[in-house]
């Protein structure tokens, strides 16, 4: 396991509660990230010129705001109020990512007036909608900002909008730090402490960010994802950077902690250490052949590959797996650069193929640094290879020329084929170098020649010859490496 610098760092932000941006003051420590509203940060607060991320409007001062919609989405507002509420009608959403907010130039509290001509000063709120609905692609709005009926606009509470769950439970096992419960409103301020363990920080994953500016940062169980708005790409770096290493310097930490509560169960445990832990992104195909991004756990025990869809604080959880695949049939076939990236223009990407009773099954993971690539290469490498050296031997039963056979793989001896029934006779055995060619009809036949006077063997697996062709793939990777012939 690396070792990792924390950082502490301080700064104005910006974070995202219910489709609104509030201005916070984020404190970034060791252990936790703290998020304090800032005075006024609730109600149309100014960041660098912006008022929830557009611009600012005097009180009083009717605008013409003109707002093109793109191909897909649309206008990105809701309203309130109307002639039946004895209320103008009012933009009470802005939402992310949409027309209204991309215009720059309107604002919560903003009365509409008008819609392409159509006067809205005594519309129902219905009427309201309506014109909206008509309104076609380009959308041209005379609006007012009324300070008077701000209050009637639900101003964002830090304490009781931000869900945040999953944080490590109050245990002898996982007690972590005073931090590691759910986030906590502390003193008069609107306030709250994210525990950071086995948070996932990430960029562009759950939401665009055209401009860079974004941080996402998912909770542990993956229920509840934290939106942060920096200022420009460079200080949104420079934030990413610091939560990524704070996260990955407790690592050591949850490893130490999840070893010694699965060493005092070990039927859950199965005797297998837990090698390494941390989350990534799986990419996943939607209907219509979409691909799309989605976090994932992943840990590497001595034997095995395991996937979870949030972090296994308890050994019933670490128990149930979303997907286990054993190392030994499992191999690294990719690792690099993509085709683009969040920060640095190309996503770093590796990807795992494993031999199972259903084929092949393959998996796209993509990690947020290089260094994280670097971890994850060599962690899935060296556990395959140590997987090899600690299972020894792989048998399975099958049928050679109408015969019960069983055929064994040994990581040092080679290949065994003996008479099934107890005690039976060897038929064949031949070491690694003997092989000459092997292959597979992807269904329940394997083909294996050593260049003997018996010729090709056709061995029926009676399932998917997938398993013992990745498990012998394994052996061989490994001992090659261990020969020193691969650098």
């Amino acid at each position: 396991m690396a070792v990792w610098t924390r950082a502490c760092k301080a700064g104005l932000l910006e974070l995202l509660l219910r489709e609104r941006w509030v201005r916070v003051a984020a404190e970034l420590s060791g252990e936790a990230l703290s998020l304090t509203a800032e005075p006024g940060g609730g109600e149309a607060a100014v960041l660098n010129g912006v008022v929830n991320g557009n611009a600012e409007a005097a009180p009083g001062c009717v605008r013409r705001v003109r707002v093109v919609k793109a191909e897909a989405g649309g206008l990105g507002i809701s309203i309130k109020g109307g002639r039946e509420n004895r209320m103008p009608v009012l933009i009470s959403r802005i939402f992310p990512g949409l027309a209204a907010e991309r215009s720059g130039a309107l604002r919560l509290g903003d009365a509409i007036l008008a819609v392409n001509g159509v006067d809205l000063r005594d519309a129902t709120h219905d009427q309201a909608v309506q014109a909206l609905k008509r309104a076609g692609r380009e959308v041209i709005l005379e609006v007012k900002f009324m300070r008077e009926v701000t209050p009637y606009i639900k101003k964002p509470s830090l304490v009781s909008d931000l869900p945040w769950e999953g944080a490590a439970p109050q245990s002898p096992s996982l007690s972590g730090s005073e931090d590691s419960g759910s986030p906590q409103h502390q003193g008069p301020r609107d306030r709250k402490v994210i525990p950071l363990k086995m948070c996932f920080a990430a960029r562009n994953l759950s939401m665009p960010d055209l401009e860079n500016r974004l941080i996402e940062l998912h909770s542990p169980d993956s229920r509840n994802t934290l939106i942060l708005r920096c200022k420009d790409t460079a200080t949104a770096h420079s934030w990413f950077t610091a939560l990524h290493a704070n996260i990955a310097a407790l690592l050591p930490q949850v490893l130490a902690e999840l070893n010694a509560m699965l060493g005092t169960g070990g039927a859950a445990a199965g005797g297998k250490e837990v090698k390494h832990i941390a989350w990534l992104a799986e990419q996943a195909r939607l209907d219509g052949g979409r691909q799309q991004w989605r976090p994932v756990l992943m840990a590497v025990t001595e034997k095995d590959l395991l996937l979870y869809d949030g972090m296994p604080w308890t050994r019933d959880a670490w128990a149930s797996p979303c997907h286990s695949y054993p190392l030994v049939a499992t191999r690294l076939v990719h690792s690099g650069s993509g085709r683009r990236s969040p920060a640095l223009g190309s996503e770093l990407t590796f990807a795992t193929r494993t031999g199972s009773r259903q084929g092949v099954e393959m998996h796209v993971f993509r990690v947020e640094t290089h260094r994280d690539l670097s971890s994850w290469t060599r962690v899935l490498v060296q556990g395959c290879h140590a997987a090899a050296e600690l299972i020894k031997e792989v048998t399975v039963g099958c049928t050679l020329g109408g015969q019960e056979v069983q055929l064994s793989i040994h990581y040092e001896g080679g290949f065994t084929i003996c008479q099934e029934e107890p005690g039976g006779s060897v038929l064949f055995r031949y070491p690694y170098e003997r092989l000459k060619m092997s292959a597979d009809d992807g269904i329940r036949t394997l083909y294996l020649d050593f260049g003997g006077p018996e010729g090709e063997l056709a061995l029926d697996l009676h399932s998917c010859p997938k398993p013992i062709v990745f498990v012998l793939h394994t052996f061989l990777s490994a001992k090659v490496t261990r020969m020193g012939l691969l650098a």
